[in-house]
């Protein structure tokens, strides 16, 4: 298969929803050459253990994976690595905790007895952003006028209104994540696909070029 004839399927914030995630799974695996992942696999949703332990296994289905940090996936391994934990526990880390069978008050050797050492580097190696022929892919926006390889943690995790307002054209549409709408967002050159899943909406995926979306509910429907 030609470079330019492969298809790239593009999964919004997950956030813990592990029963969506496999079904949405089974209806874009067979169809895509790459599986990018947007993000936020943790958080607010019943079991990010299982969400992570499922894309970690995605590798020996023969998919190129490209899994990309969230913002809150970037808090829960700052919680891992020892810093300041207050702000992950307010933004959904408990549940996080709890999926792994740990209280807020567990000791750092709990932590890591109870987090999989194949986890804790799985957060590690997250990259901001990717691209490939389709488009530029990450979890919250980029900055406008600046290039792709000057993008900042910041931006890259936790832009809204300043990247969603801008008309800075990058070359190519900017699939992203993080913003919450109640359809998949479309423009020119930029597309978001976090549906809310873990809000009681949808988890959606992308297929690229054919600009196709599939979404799931949150349960097994």
């Amino acid at each position: 298969m030609s470079k330019a004839n492969t298809t790239t399927c593009v999964i919004g914030d997950i956030h813990g929803c592990h029963t969506a995630l496999l079904h949405l799974l089974d209806k874009v695996c067979h169809r895509a050459d790459t599986l990018v992942f947007l993000g936020d696999y943790v958080d607010r949703g019943p079991d990010s253990k299982a969400v992570v332990s499922t894309i970690l296994s995605l590798g020996s289905q023969h998919l190129r994976i490209v899994p990309l940090m969230g913002n809150h996936d970037f808090l829960f391994h700052q919680y891992l690595v020892g810093d300041d934990s207050s702000f992950f526990l307010q933004v959904g880390g408990l549940q996080t905790l709890t999926s792994y069978g740990l209280s807020p008050s567990a000791t750092r050797e709990e932590i890591m007895q109870r987090v999989p050492a194949d986890h804790i580097a799985f957060l590690r190696s997250l990259s901001l952003f990717w691209e490939d022929q389709h488009a530029i892919y990450v979890h919250a926006g980029l900055q406008p006028g600046r290039h792709l390889s000057q993008q900042t943690a910041q931006w890259c995790l936790w832009a809204r209104n300043s990247f969603l307002s801008s008309s800075h054209d990058f070359g190519k549409p900017v699939v992203f994540g993080h913003t919450v709408f109640a359809e998949p967002y479309f423009t020119a050159d930029k597309i978001g696909i976090d549906t809310g899943a873990v809000y009681g909406g949808r988890l959606t995926a992308l297929l690229l070029p054919e600009r196709e979306v599939i979404s799931v509910p949150l349960g097994n429907a």
